[in-house]
């Protein structure tokens, strides 16, 4: 009796592990053939572009916003606006965004505090005189040539959110553990939705290079301290029926923090935030997928269902171990470890297939290979997930990207 019950945890435990590690190697294998190819260029009729208004939250930005404007103010056209939210600084941001050309409104709310409520703020504020679309970029993010006029033209012409490529680089000189968590990131925001978008999926809001077209984004819930409120966001406007879509040749990058306790500290935020979705959004989302027949939000849970990739392994190893120990029981099941094997196996496959087509300008293969005490490190975080949480916006120490 004792082995029968747990054979069935067991069971319960490793067949949506394996589902989703299978759905991210397929994943990976799909980005692999997609890597290259490219859209037909925009016809030179294509039409006047969409007024846009560029939105961009900020928070104790001062050292680098001029650079990043820049190459925003350089995409513009006759009737866009360039709105930087100045949100409870206390440097010279509001002032450094004036310089560089930018409309610049301040917000000063100590009780709400959080990227989401500068959203809004600056939503209200364009409604005297909204634009065609919005597309929010943050301040520390560089706006790639010709992004802009893309991500427009998409999103009027789908009626739905586009995502850019949004990347994050390590700066020059970072240690492994940076460079690590770049190569991460790439396989989050760019091998993985663009694995879904070869096959006509949406991918998830990334919470900069992010168009919207302005009926949508005047009523959406953004007011909110929420970590990660792109995630939430995206599954909301892919219940109305609106999923986002992911447009790689356009593209936002920045830097990871200058130094790597600054790099542990912004993905330790994320990942508690990540977790945090699947762990209360994504049971109501996939709840809302099948009531109202959203196929698409049903394709975005069990993509944000896929932990991060740290956190994966760490799963599949305890879940083996476990699965190994249970075989001590007379009756106990083989096939949960076999699953367990299995999952191993496949993540170990994508990680590789995904490092040798987007990752080897990022870490070599001999410090992936080292990746083991990099997931290690990052237990006592995993750790304390369910304990304290910290909403507030924080800025991380960065530097500009070159260029």
């Amino acid at each position: 009796m004792l082995a029968d019950m747990a054979s069935v945890a067991l069971w319960i435990m490793a067949i949506p592990m394996f589902s989703l590690t299978a759905l991210l190697l397929v994943q990976v294998v799909l980005a692999r053939g997609a890597r290259d190819v490219r859209p037909p260029a925009m016809p030179a009729d294509a039409g006047s572009r969409p007024r846009v208004a560029v939105l961009v939250p900020a928070h104790d930005e001062a050292l680098g916003i001029g650079a990043a404007l820049a190459t925003m103010r350089a995409q513009l056209a006759p009737g866009d606006r360039l709105l930087v939210v100045a949100d409870n600084c206390s440097d010279e941001t509001a002032a450094a965004a004036r310089a560089a050309g930018a409309e610049v409104v301040e917000r000063h709310d100590a009780a709400r505090r959080g990227k989401g409520y500068a959203l809004d703020f600056g939503i209200r504020h364009l409604e005297t005189s909204p634009p065609e679309v919005v597309l929010v970029v943050d301040a520390d993010c560089e706006l790639h040539p010709g992004s802009l006029d893309l991500l427009a033209r998409q999103c009027i012409a789908h009626a739905c959110p586009v995502q850019a490529l949004d990347l994050m680089h390590a700066p020059p000189g970072a240690g492994l553990k940076t460079r690590i968590a770049a190569f991460a990131w790439a396989v989050k925001n760019h091998v993985r939705p663009l694995g879904f978008h070869r096959l006509g999926l949406p991918c998830q809001l990334m919470g900069t290079g992010m168009a919207f077209p302005w009926p949508l984004i005047q009523n959406a819930p953004l007011a909110t301290g929420h970590i990660v409120e792109d995630m939430r966001l995206g599954l909301d406007l892919a219940a109305a029926g609106a999923a986002p879509l992911f447009c790689p040749e356009a593209q936002v990058s920045s830097l990871f923090p200058s130094d790597e306790a600054g790099t542990v500290e912004q993905r330790a935020r994320w990942e508690r935030g990540h977790l945090g979705v699947i762990t209360h959004e994504a049971p109501r989302a996939l709840w809302r997928a099948l009531r109202f027949g959203r196929p698409l939000l049903m394709a975005m849970v069990f993509d944000l269902c896929i932990p991060p990739l740290t956190l994966l392994v760490l799963l599949l190893v305890a879940q083996a171990g476990v699965d190994l120990a249970m075989l001590a029981l007379p009756g106990a099941a083989r096939g949960p470890l076999v699953l367990a094997l299995l999952s191993l196996a496949m993540l170990t496959l994508a990680v590789g297939l995904a490092w040798n087509s987007f990752g080897r300008d990022i870490v070599t293969l001999g410090e992936l290979l080292g990746a083991p005490r990099y997931i290690l490190a990052k237990l006592p975080m995993y750790a304390r997930f369910f304990g304290h949480r910290k909403a507030a916006w924080v800025r991380a120490k960065r530097d500009r990207p070159d260029g």
